[in-house]
């Protein structure tokens, strides 16, 4: 074979079809959509976004097809298959504020499953977009429950879908162990790329992701400092329910998955400080998110800042931004919602007990309570 066919310096026009050769055992080809899940990088995100020396690693799961939860759709949607409960073609129904059900689109593809996916009037356009570009059937609530708000309200709906499709199935995420050990490929994957982690920081929501990693990060490291991060008006940690702007973090329910014994600390952000650092994290470092992306770099912005220097931070990043371009990084659309009246504190303010008073700014505290159940585990470190 002539050398210059396979030496691109030799040549300035397209050679044609690659010699055989060249493309056995190429990495860069797969089989199945499913097997572009997992294996995301971590992301050094350092000054300007964080004082000078001071930084911390992120987790990019807005590299998988549509963000994080593909792990969980997949993984929940292939045991439920094993166990029978999901049957040959049947029909596949889950409540979703987006990125869930862009995942289950995902399985539903992969394994042969139509998908239901039930949500409310505040999921992005884009994000309905692509889930009917996908082949997903969209229902959307209208009005939120009294108590449990839309969550409880597109819960509510999800049941009476089930009643009128025989053989259909719901994931349940909420409630559902399947979605926390999903994520322990994430946490080997963790492992593998930083060698060390001192300091977990994760976004809170059905609880899937948030136990499934620290759980199995602390297995290799006890001492794992892991801090939660939520939202104003959430109640997953002992917070009064209130409405609610962001979205994929935070709950107006009690998730089953949430292991509130796992956590040393939370922190609440408002919705205009994660619309600040979202949009200070895409200026300063190229990678950004939505809501829970910047919620968490927030909080892993100021942990850098005042743990030890040689402290090593890993933060999982959900997305990435490109559904949040009609809202996060809508000028307009921030603007008719008052995000961009003012610039977060340079550290949050502290309360010693969720009980002490609402929060509506960005706000710590390192009495950890699961209000399902009126316990209150203290530290994570006595809890173990």
């Amino acid at each position: 074979m002539n050398s210059s066919v396979l030496s691109p310096s030799t040549s300035s026009s397209p050679a044609g079809p690659a010699p055989a050769q060249l493309l056995v055992g190429s990495p860069g080809r797969v089989l199945s959509p499913a097997a572009l899940v997992g294996d995301t990088p971590v992301l050094w995100v350092g000054a300007p976004f964080t004082a000078p020396g001071r930084g911390f690693w992120a987790k990019l799961e807005g590299r998988n097809p549509g963000g994080i939860k593909d792990r969980t759709a997949l993984y929940m949607v292939e045991r439920a298959r094993e166990r029978g409960d999901l049957l040959p073609g049947g029909r596949i129904v889950e409540s979703t504020s987006g990125t869930l059900g862009l995942g289950l689109a995902l399985a539903g593809i992969v394994h042969g499953h139509p998908v239901t996916v039930v949500t409310d009037p505040g999921m992005e356009p884009l994000v309905a977009g692509l889930l009917t570009a996908y082949g997903a059937e969209i229902h959307t609530v209208r009005v939120p429950h009294p108590v449990g708000g839309w969550q409880q309200a597109r819960r509510d709906r999800v049941r009476e879908l089930l009643a009128v499709h025989p053989g259909a199935w719901c994931p349940d995420q909420y409630h559902n162990p399947d979605s926390v050990h999903a994520y322990a490929p994430l946490a080997y994957e963790l492992v593998a790329q930083l060698g060390r982690i001192d300091t977990l920081v994760v976004s809170v929501g059905t609880g899937g992701h948030s136990a499934g990693v620290a759980s199995v990060l602390r297995q290799f490291f006890p001492a794992l400092k892991v801090v939660g991060v939520d939202t104003c008006g959430s109640t997953i940690f002992g917070q009064q329910a209130a409405p609610r702007l962001m979205r994929g973090l935070g709950s107006s329910i009690h998730p089953r998955n949430v292991d509130h014994t796992l956590f040393d600390e939370v922190h609440w952000v408002a919705a205009d400080e994660a619309v600040w650092a979202a949009r200070a994290l895409a200026r300063s470092r190229y990678a950004s998110g939505g809501w829970s992306v910047g919620a968490v770099s927030l909080v892993a912005r100021h942990l850098a800042a005042t743990l030890p220097a040689e402290a090593r931070i890993a933060a999982v990043f959900p997305d990435g931004p490109h559904r949040y371009a009609q809202t996060v990084f809508d000028d307009a659309w921030c603007r008719a919602h008052h995000l961009l009246d003012r610039t977060p504190a340079d550290a949050p303010d502290e309360i010693a007990h969720p009980g002490e008073r609402t929060v509506e700014r960005w706000t710590t505290c390192r009495t950890v309570v699961d209000p399902a159940t009126g316990t209150d585990p203290g530290t994570a470190e006595a809890a173990r």
